[in-house]
């Protein structure tokens, strides 16, 4: 897009089954502190996925996409040109932002819990309303909010490195803050999609002592043990692995990354005693799962839920993937880079369980 254009281009979601839409907005007016930036790239989620297949809600019509690498376009009249950690931005530098925008005084703000926040704005989950139609990645030119936590990008890492940080990377930091200092700690992680294998990666680059990655794929299993998995098994292996490697204490620590409720249940009485229990996945509903109350208490389990993460989690993302990113595979997560108007192609190619992350980039004129 020139300069000089005057209208982005986007690509909207109306409901599923249906075509995206390719649609024109005019350019945001800035107020406040708001953030104009250009879309670098935009890779599709396993929860992108879920709205388009429908298996959750997602307010319609909207601008799909919040894994999103941006270069700052113009800053709001109030703006300070400073990122999260207080670094100088400038036009032109390459960002990534939180997935939620919030307020920092109402109810959530004030508990710990800015994701929550009761008037946030989640990228890539709103309905389009005049004025903030531009809230997701399938377009040209994202519209950051009053609130939003943003991040300089380190020049060492590629576009396709950089890109899912801001949701992949960002929740696994939270899921392990939320695990404890897990140094010297077992841990088994349920899933090796993306999720699963930054968690092998980020245990290990924590000084977790082992990271066991269970999986139904053989081939998914393959890739997670270049995430710096120690050992990989099949659901129906797992109990005897943990057993043998635990002397039958049981793992210190389950991250459970699939959302499904066979999984959890196969694998949540493997914990120690003492142990810990981190839920990510399930962000599309479900059948409930059957807990024994007095298990848990005599145990002495902590059963934790880790939905989206705090800015502070997107900062500890960036510094993972600087420190660590070339020491596994990380630069081969993204399968391809397509133009945004081939975006209904990329969500059938993102179906496929080969594929960790399709990408797609604006394609502008002059």
């Amino acid at each position: 897009m020139s300069a000089m254009t005057s209208s982005v281009h986007a690509m909207v979601f109306h409901r599923p089954g249906e075509p995206f839409a390719a649609c024109e907005f005019p350019l945001p007016h800035l107020k406040g502190s708001e953030v104009a930036v250009d879309v670098v790239g935009c890779t599709l989620c396993g929860s992108d996925l879920h709205s388009w297949e429908g298996r959750r809600t997602t307010p319609c019509p909207t601008v799909l996409g919040h894994e999103i690498l941006g270069r700052i376009r113009e800053f709001g009249p109030t703006a300070i040109p400073r990122d999260a950690a207080g670094r100088p931005l400038a036009i032109g530098d390459r960002v990534t932002w939180s997935i939620v925008a919030s307020c920092g005084g109402c109810f959530y703000c004030l508990r710990g819990l800015p994701q929550k926040c009761e008037r946030r704005v989640k990228y890539g989950h709103e309905a389009l309303r005049s004025g903030g139609e531009l809230t997701g990645g399938l377009a040209e030119v994202c519209h950051l909010a009053e609130g939003t936590a943003i991040f300089r990008v380190p020049d060492v890492l590629p576009d396709e490195v950089a890109c899912p940080a801001n949701c992949a990377t960002a929740t696994i930091a939270a899921t392990l803050r939320t695990a404890g200092d897990v140094r010297g700690r077992r841990v088994l992680v349920l899933g090796a999609g993306l999720l699963g294998l930054t968690a092998c990666a980020m245990s290990r680059w924590l000084d977790a002592e082992t990271v066991v990655c269970c999986e139904l794929s053989p081939e998914r299993r393959e890739r997670a043990l270049a995430f710096g998995a120690t050992h990989v098994v099949g659901p129906d292996e797992l109990a005897s692995l943990v057993g043998t490697l635990t002397d039958g204490h049981g793992v210190d620590v389950i991250l459970e990354l699939t959302g499904a409720p066979a999984a959890f249940e196969s694998a949540w009485p493997l914990a120690r005693l003492g142990g810990v229990v981190v839920l990510v996945g399930a962000v599309f509903p479900s059948r409930p799962v059957s807990l024994s109350m007095d298990d848990i208490v005599r145990r002495n389990l902590s059963v934790l839920g880790v939905h989206n993460y705090i800015p502070a989690d997107l900062g500890e993302a960036l510094r993972f993937l600087e420190a660590r990113h070339a020491d596994h595979p990380f630069r081969h997560v993204v399968s391809a880079w397509v133009r945004l108007d081939e975006v209904d192609a990329a969500f059938e190619a993102a179906r496929s369980p080969d594929i960790l992350r399709m990408g797609l980039r604006p394609v502008r004129a002059g």
